[in-house]
């Protein structure tokens, strides 16, 4: 349940090749710069400019003076990179996403219909198809002891070799404002997250975390 098959639909991204690559999400972590780069130069001018080097912004997208694209980044169409915004690099930028007031992200990757609209961080992530993220909410992306990331499934234990790593959230996924997400958290599909929660670990798909840590399962699909 927190393999990329199971928690994405790879037709709502630019990255879909890349990610068929691997196995589990955050493989793709370590190579989200390279793949911008790559991709970046074989995108079509007509639809897209490149503002500055490496950095290319869809002709569609709404981009206010005062955020800030760091290199290399793609902004997809429709997408609107509101006032504030922090875009320090490597960030692939889906279709008709919003990125909000003093909102940060750094080395992510955010599917179509993404929204961070309000003082989320976001960093060493990888955000479904129309996942939401609630005012506060935040990617934690290095353990306070500074160790190798592990997902925790149950009794189960995923060594990931990484140090930084945020969430993994999974295609419609809601986040509660002020949610802390913890290092090596996976959220599947289709989940919510309560406001002020700390979470941590795999969340399983149809599923609410509660602000206690307890999880129950959804009776209805959406």
């Amino acid at each position: 349940m927190y393999k990329i098959v199971d928690l994405y639909d790879l037709d709502h991204t630019l990255a879909a090749d890349y990610l068929a690559r691997f196995t589990y999400p955050w493989e793709a972590l370590k190579g989200i710069k390279d793949f911008i780069l790559t991709l970046g130069p074989t995108l079509d001018p007509e639809e897209y400019d490149e503002v500055s080097p490496n950095v290319w912004v869809h002709k569609t997208a709404t981009v206010f003076p005062t955020a800030y694209l760091g290199a290399p980044c793609i902004i997809g169409p429709g997408t609107e990179v509101r006032h504030g915004a922090f875009i320090r690099s490597s960030a692939l930028v889906g279709a008709d996403c919003v990125v909000g007031n003093s909102v940060e992200l750094k080395n992510v990757i955010l599917f179509d219909h993404v929204q961070t609209p309000h003082y989320n961080y976001v960093g060493d992530s990888i955000l479904g198809y129309y996942s939401h993220m609630g005012a506060g909410s935040i990617t934690s992306n290095v353990k306070s002891d500074k160790k190798l990331v592990v997902v925790h499934s149950g009794k189960e234990a995923m060594e990931t070799g990484i140090k930084k790593f945020g969430a993994m959230l999974g295609d419609h996924v809601e986040v509660g404002c002020n949610a802390v997400l913890n290092p090596g958290t996976v959220i599947g599909r289709d989940s919510r997250v309560y406001p002020t929660s700390c979470v941590r670990g795999v969340v399983p798909a149809l599923s609410i975390w509660k602000n206690d840590g307890s999880v129950i399962q959804i009776k209805e699909d959406r």
